[in-house]
């Protein structure tokens, strides 16, 4: 698209500004699943912003390469609805029709201005069409890496929170685990343990794994990796929670656990935790 071009599509937005802006709220109003006033109210703010930075954009000769420094705003502005977006529960092409709403109203006021000219209208048609596409297709863009990092988080936070370290007594933790053991849970039981280790300054660590459905090769890797990790920090760890089943795995796979305390139940390895850091607990019955 030339300069002149581009100026003439600036001057047609600049003359029916107003009306084209009405025109296009209409059309994103209708694509709303979810309306109420303060989202009508944000989506206007947000058209009434935008089409002065495409005017600006247009009137510095800017061709459908949006990657230009002419530009920077408008993406910058994009950028910025998009993410909104994501947060606030919006699907891609909900986020992706605030572009693509524009392109027919447009189309209506070239055809209007060009009437006389229907090779230049032929030539702003295409050149616009593809210009909005590609805008369009950059919220998308912006929203789905957005829209990853969001997932990426909560992925985070779940594994924190289904790997928590407790402390059972003084110098005692307890690490529950519950579902399998992955590479990327194994890094976050580890980091979350160690961290633990070194707030606390315990001694024992019981890896309880009751609730970890199976042990295969790699889950019992994944333990010695944590087991390893824990003692280059100080602390001896047992495991709990060895089911019959379990146990057979074990013996079958061929892992070396023969330098690691194993036991049946936490509370069997509670007690063994008691004895090496020389605590006693009074039962109550016997308490004087």
């Amino acid at each position: 698209m030339s300069n002149d071009k581009s100026t003439q599509l600036a001057l047609i937005i600049t003359q029916f500004e107003h009306e084209l802006l009405e025109v296009w709220l209409s059309g994103l109003m209708t694509r709303m699943i979810r309306r109420d006033k303060n989202a009508e109210a944000e989506l206007r703010q947000q058209a009434t912003r935008f089409l002065p930075l495409l005017v600006r954009a247009l009137e510095r000769g800017a061709t459908t390469d949006i990657e230009g420094a002419a530009w920077d705003d408008t993406r910058h502005m994009l950028t910025e609805i998009s993410q909104a977006r994501v947060r606030q529960g919006f699907s891609s092409i909900e986020t992706a029709s605030f572009i693509f709403a524009l392109k027919e109203p447009l189309f209506a006021y070239l055809r209007t201005a060009l009437a006389d000219n229907p090779i230049q209208l032929v030539e702003e048609t295409t050149t616009t069409s593809a210009l909005f596409d590609r805008l369009g297709l950059f919220t998308i863009e912006v929203y789905q890496k957005a829209r990853e990092q969001v997932i990426l988080r909560q992925q985070q936070e779940l594994l924190e929170l289904s790997t928590p370290v407790v402390q059972l007594w003084d110098g005692v933790l307890a690490l529950p685990l519950i579902g399998t053991l992955d590479s990327a849970r194994t890094q976050v039981v580890m980091e979350n343990l160690l961290q633990k280790i070194v707030d606390t300054g315990a001694s024992i660590a019981i890896i309880d794994i009751t609730g970890v459905p199976t042990v295969d090769t790699l889950v019992a890797q994944h333990l010695l990796k944590t087991i390893a990790a824990a003692r280059l920090m100080g602390a001896d760890c047992i495991i709990s929670g060895i089911r019959p089943q379990i146990a057979q795995t074990i013996v079958h796979l061929g892992v070396n656990l023969e330098d690691v305390v194993t036991k049946a139940t936490l509370a069997d390895a509670f007690v063994v935790a008691l004895k090496r850091t020389g605590s006693t607990i009074t039962h109550p019955h016997n308490a004087r």
